[in-house]
C-alpha cells in the first residue's frame, strides 16, 4: 500500500519554491510510455500546486546504465522540456548527455532544470558513479553550479552525489539554500550473520538518514525523487535543514509537495551554524 506523509507547513514569509518529487515504475527502454507517466506526474504535482517537480533518475529510458546511453539524450530532453511547457511548471529531468570529446563520445547521466516555459535553465552532470554498469558505460566531471529559482538558491546532484558529505558541503557553501535530486536506489540488504539490527544494512537508510542527515549538516532542503519499481527502494522525500523528512513516500506511484522558504533555511542556519564553524582555526588540522 502506498504511503504518502507530509508534515504540517509553517506560515509563508519571504521567497519561496513548492517543491515536488514524484515517483513511479519506468519501464526500461520503452520511451513513449514512460514520457506518458511523467506527464500525468507532472501535472499532478502541477495540480497540487508545485513549482517545481523532481522526477526520478533516468525514468525517461527507465534505470538501466548499460543501455541508456544508446538512446537519444537530446530528443529526451526536448520532450521533457514540452511536458514542463505543457503543465506550467518547473521539471527536473534525469537523461544521457553525449560530448565528443578526445575523438570519441562520451556519456553522462545529467540532471536538467526546467523552466515551466520550457527552457533548460541549468545542467548538472552526476559527479559520483554508481555500480559497475554506470562506470563501465558513463562518465564523470565536476560538481554542477548554483543558480536562483523564485527567490532560492538552487543547486542539483544525481543519486549517488547526495551520499558523498563532500558534494552537499560543496553546493552549500557555494550558496545553495535547495537540492534537487532524482535518484535511482537499489533495493541493497545486508545483516551480519549472528547479530543484531544494527549490524544489519537496508539501502532505504538512504532516504531515511542519510538525505536528512545532509540537509542537517548543511541547513539546506533536498528534495529527493526515486523509482517504484521492484528492486528499487522506493522512499522519495523532501528533507528539511532540521534533519527531518516534511514528505516521504514509503512505496508506489506518489507525487508529495513541500513549500521550502529562505526564512526556514536562515533559521535552521541560526541554531545549527554548521557553515560558519567549519572555517573556524581551531577546527582545522595544520
Amino acid at each position: 500500500m502506498r504511503k504518502v506523509h507530509v508534515a504540517e507547513e509553517s506560515p509563508e514569509t519571504g521567497a519561496s519554491v513548492s517543491v515536488a518529487v514524484a515517483q513511479a515504475e519506468a519501464v526500461v527502454g520503452d520511451i513513449e510510455a514512460n514520457l506518458s507517466t511523467l506527464a500525468a506526474l507532472i501535472e499532478r504535482a502541477a495540480g497540487q500546486g508545485a513549482d517545481v517537480v523532481v522526477t526520478p533518475e533516468l525514468f525517461a529510458t527507465g534505470y538501466d546504465p548499460a543501455g541508456a546511453w544508446r538512446h537519444d539524450g537530446a530528443a529526451i530532453r526536448d520532450a521533457i522540456a514540452g511536458l514542463a511547457r505543457a503543465c506550467g511548471i518547473a521539471v527536473i529531468g534525469s537523461t544521457i548527455e553525449t560530448r565528443h570529446d578526445d575523438g570519441g563520445p562520451r556519456h553522462y547521466i545529467a540532471a536538467s532544470f526546467f523552466s515551466a516555459s520550457g527552457r533548460e535553465l541549468a545542467r548538472s552532470l552526476k559527479a559520483h558513479l554508481f555500480g559497475a554498469a554506470e562506470r563501465a558505460h558513463l562518465g564523470t566531471l565536476g560538481y554542477g553550479s548554483v543558480f536562483e529559482f523564485n527567490g532560492l538558491r538552487c543547486a542539483m546532484g544525481t543519486c549517488y552525489d547526495v551520499e558523498f558529505p563532500e558534494f552537499v558541503r560543496h553546493g552549500a557553501r557555494a550558496g545553495a539554500q535547495l537540492f534537487l535530486v532524482p535518484t535511482a536506489v537499489p533495493a541493497l540488504h545486508h545483516q551480519e550473520p549472528g547479530r543484531g539490527p544494527a549490524w544489519s544494512y537496508d539501502a532505504t537508510q538512504t532516504s531515511l538518514l542519510q538525505v536528512p542527515a545532509r540537509a542537517l549538516e548543511n541547513g539546506v532542503a533536498i528534495a529527493y525523487a526515486n523509482h517504484a519499481a521492484a528492486g528499487f527502494t522506493a522512499h522519495s522525500c523532501i528533507a528539511t535543514p532540521y534533519g527531518r523528512n516534511a514528505a516521504l513516500i514509503e512505496a508506489g506511484e506518489g507525487v508529495a509537495v513541500v513549500r521550502v522558504d529562505a526564512a526556514s533555511i536562515d533559521a535552521a542556519r541560526r541554531l545549527n551554524t554548521y557553515l560558519v564553524d567549519v572555517d573556524r582555526p581551531g577546527l582545522r588540522n595544520e
